[in-house]
């Protein structure tokens, strides 16, 4: 992993609209050291040099998810034929519902991998100097070979055009005509992750699987993705292939263009097997899929997209980018930082802005030398503390910031409640097919008589005793009174059912 450099602001990032400015100051004295001025910096500059909670999406669909007249050979692609909107347009909403970051990915198909290169890249470049504000990557919806689809997200360098290009027209199983199906094998996909994992440290895409069990058809009756393939993946390339969506996109299709509700209309696209308050089952089951994932020690992350295609004021069934779900990663606003803290797992989601900020720190209690100098003196998400002895009580100090501001539907939500789960880390298991882990459990559940309300932030600190076990920790908070999240009736507005959360912090224990 590239380690982080720190970069100097560009002059211009210095010459913001004093109207963007926030509270931290520096002082410079005069020669005479009669007098002192108050700098202030603005939110850019902030985000730029410190490491902040930044929003985004990597989910993204653009005019250049097209259609296709098959009339022709090969088939000629239809600009706006699935996806709508001009690169730029999701941008600038982007950019109106609070989102610092966001990523193209349009859907592939026969010699889609021109298109990308030739027509969409293009317009890309035009849209990051029309909306500066926004960071924007350059990737697409791939076609995963003997799978469903999965974010390919591209670093910014100066090839990076190239780079999606050569992976598209080499591995998707979609791009070549005519297609034969021959690519649409697993083994492809392990030698897609081959090739991603050779290629520069600074060239590697990160890899994420796409609404993993809309294709299920029950409880734990998988579809196009299975327990297996995602381990292979992480097992072949784990620096690339780093999680799943936790909540789908297309949150909106219950929804009619004058805002009432669509009686049929299935949360996620989810027509076979419902979400869970708005996440897939893989990670919405507790000592499901992913607490399994998590019990082998991996680091498998989970993110929140919008999936845009078409608005639903449009008669689509999809929010704009940050107008429903948010993906939060902890990182300076710079291309590089974010992709590496993604690769991190220092991520945390939510839906409906119930929170904006998620702070957790693991500590091990004691102040003796060996615990002094113990690399696990503290972690935070994505990280693994490491505890000094057999047995330790751990602290876990919990920061959440529930703002008092309207989100996009105009509700202010606030937190119910917040669940402490816990899970042993055991080893990788004998069966791939395995998606349970029955260690994992609520180990406590806090509501507002648990906590310290500090202005917008809730604060909670809680011990965990006598840790003896390789374990991981994460947080999930609700705005609604369900212990667990249940299945999504159909018509359900998605806006009354609000969740967040975060990615673990890993606990190891001295042998």
């Amino acid at each position: 992993m590239r380690s982080r450099v720190k970069k100097a602001i560009p002059i211009l990032a210095t010459m913001v609209l004093a109207t963007t400015a926030i509270t931290t100051q520096s002082f410079s004295i005069d020669g005479n050291g009669q007098k002192a001025e108050a700098k202030e910096f603005s939110k850019k500059e902030v985000k730029q040099n410190n490491p902040t909670w930044l929003a985004g999406d990597h989910h993204v669909h653009s005019e250049w998810s097209v259609g296709w007249d098959n009339s022709t050979n090969p088939p000629t692609p239809i600009r706006g034929g699935d996806a709508i909107y001009p690169i730029t347009k999701n941008a600038e909403k982007a950019r109106e519902y609070g989102l610092d970051w966001v990523m193209t990915t349009d859907h592939g198909g026969p010699n889609h991998s021109k298109v990308n290169l030739e027509q969409a890249y293009p317009e890309l470049l035009k849209s990051r100097e029309a909306v500066p504000e926004v960071l924007q990557f350059f990737g697409m919806e791939f076609d995963t070979p003997a799978a469903d689809h999965s974010t390919l997200m591209i670093p910014k360098v100066e090839n990076e055009s190239q780079i999606l290009y050569d992976i598209e027209s080499k591995f998707s199983k979609r791009d070549p005509f005519p297609n034969n199906g021959s690519r649409d094998t697993e083994s492809t996909m392990i030698e897609a992750l081959n090739y991603m994992k050779q290629l520069d440290e600074d060239e590697q895409p990160i890899h994420i699987a796409h609404h993993p069990s809309r294709s299920a058809n029950g409880d734990g009756v998988w579809g196009q993705d299975t327990p297996q393939e995602f381990r292979n993946w992480n097992d072949t390339a784990p620096n690339i292939s780093i999680g799943m969506e936790g909540a789908p996109g297309h949150q909106a299709t219950a929804i009619n263009r004058d805002g009432s509700q669509k009686p049929n209309g299935a949360r996620g696209s989810y027509g076979n097997y419902p979400t869970m308050g708005g996440f897939d089952q893989m990670t919405a089951k507790l000592g499901g899929l992913w607490d399994s994932m998590l019990g082998e020690g991996r680091h498998w992350w989970i993110t929140a997209t919008s999936d845009s295609h078409v608005n639903w004021r449009d008669g689509g069934g999809d929010f704009w980018p940050g107008e429903y779900s948010k993906t939060y990663v902890k990182a300076e606003k710079d291309y590089d930082d974010i992709m590496e803290s993604i690769r991190k797992g220092n991520v945390f989601v939510t839906t409906g802005d119930l929170i904006s900020e998620l702070e957790m720190k693991v500590q091990a209690g004691g102040k003796s030398p060996l615990f002094a100098k113990s690399k696990g003196n503290s972690a935070t998400i994505g990280e693994t503390l490491t505890i000094p002895g057999k047995s330790k009580d751990v602290t876990v100090t919990i920061r959440i910031k529930n703002p008092n501001t309207a989100n996009a539907n105009g509700d202010k939500p606030t937190v119910d409640h917040v669940d402490l789960i816990m899970g042993e880390v055991t080893g990788k298991v004998e069966d791939r097919s395995t998606a349970t882990n029955t260690t994992t459990k609520v180990v406590e559940t806090f509501t507002k008589k648990d906590w310290k309300q500090n202005g917008e932030y809730i604060e909670i600190t809680h011990t965990l005793k006598d840790v003896d076990k390789d374990s991981y920790i994460r947080l999930r908070g609700t705005n609604t009174q369900q212990t667990e999240p249940e299945i999504d009736p159909r018509g359900e507005d998605p806006w009354t059912d609000l969740w967040f959360y975060s990615n673990p912090v890993f606990i190891k224990t001295a042998k």
